[in-house]
């Protein structure tokens, strides 16, 4: 098989990565490096952990590739910026997944024990403080203030997302406007800072700086949808966790809010009872999943997800064009093809 097939079979976060090379070695080197600690030698082990756990890396990546989609490497052929950047938003990211699996009480990530099993709540909470401060430390370096304005808003939004997810967790009440402000929050807000700083810092015009944030926010919408959508559907060595555990951990994702939305009192009862009870039985998984089918809820849910996909491919259209912006819209196509 000839390098183009094999290009062409590969997945768009492979062609991504592969696109990227150069620049992800060099973000790889700088979170190596950020994230020593010479007087805590239990920082890098946990974090080694996860960052070294397979991960795809696909915000960094598109940071990268938002940066020379907008011409960063011609107007600074020299320029680190965009890989501080990104490694910016990996750093964030990991913080966020070592203090969700805290509050989850999460013991699977990456089909790999958390930090927090492996060595304990204490240890992953204060290493994921260590690595925001270093996230605002590398931040500041390309010394913009538009991109620290981007990058901070972003940490507090998801910090906030986070919280609106407490309040909304076990609610019947919870709507589809507000999972999308805990989507929005708990992981479009990092797509969309991503792809949004990365073009700031390559002097992006407004147009194509409003383009990418589109692009980001619906991107990381219609991924959440589709992760949602596989847990009542997708095997755990495709999704990192096992099947049907937001049920079991009673969390209202949009495929449970929709069928709530259209349930009978009978059925409303059986909701209350596995959700906001939480009084699970052998069999709720599969009755559950019965109502969903039932309502159309699944489907309804899909349907979603592949909009705000299609919203995402959309928004690249004002862009130059660039071989990236291509892989970039079969991203949109691929984090949904799962669900498809």
């Amino acid at each position: 098989m000839d390098g183009n097939s094999k290009q062409a079979q590969a997945g768009p976060q492979d062609r991504l990565a592969e696109a990227l090379g150069p620049d992800m070695a060099a973000v790889n080197a700088i979170i190596r490096a950020r994230m020593a600690s010479e007087h805590a030698p239990r920082i890098p082990e946990v974090t080694a952990h996860l960052i070294e756990a397979g991960g795809k890396r696909i915000r960094p990546m598109l940071v990268l590739a938002a940066a020379h989609i907008c011409g960063y490497p011609t107007r600074h052929p020299e320029g680190e910026d965009h890989r501080k950047l990104a490694a910016t938003v990996e750093f964030i990211h990991t913080a966020t997944l070592l203090h969700d699996d805290v509050v989850d009480e999460s013991e699977q990530r990456r089909g790999r024990p958390t930090a927090n099993l492996l060595w304990d709540n204490k240890s992953s909470v204060l290493v994921g403080d260590y690595l925001f401060a270093r996230a605002f430390q590398l931040m500041v370096e390309p010394g913009s203030l538009r991109v620290l304005d981007i990058l901070a808003n972003a940490s507090a939004t998801i910090a906030e997302g986070e919280v609106l997810q407490l309040t909304a967790a076990q609610d019947l009440t919870t709507t589809e406007e507000i999972y999308i402000k805990v989507v929005r929050g708990k992981t479009a807000a990092l797509f969309s800072a991503a792809t949004e700083s990365g073009a700031v810092i390559a002097g992006a015009s407004p147009a194509e700086v409003q383009a990418l944030f589109t692009y980001g926010d619906a991107l990381g919408i219609a991924f959440q949808i589709a992760d949602d959508l596989l847990d009542y559907g997708g095997a755990s060595a495709v999704i990192g966790k096992n099947t049907g555990d937001d049920f079991r951990e009673r969390k209202l994702t949009l495929p449970v809010i929709k069928a709530v939305a259209a349930s009978s009192p009978e059925e409303r009862a059986f909701w209350t009872r596995v959700i906001e009870k939480g009084d699970q039985r052998d069999g709720d998984l599969q009755e559950a999943l019965r109502l969903m089918e039932h309502h159309g809820a699944l489907s309804a849910a899909r349907d979603d997800a592949l909009a705000w996909a299609a919203q995402a491919r959309a928004a690249l259209v004002p862009l130059p064009a660039h071989p990236l912006k291509d892989i970039l819209g079969d991203l949109a196509d691929f984090v949904v093809s799962r669900i498809a």
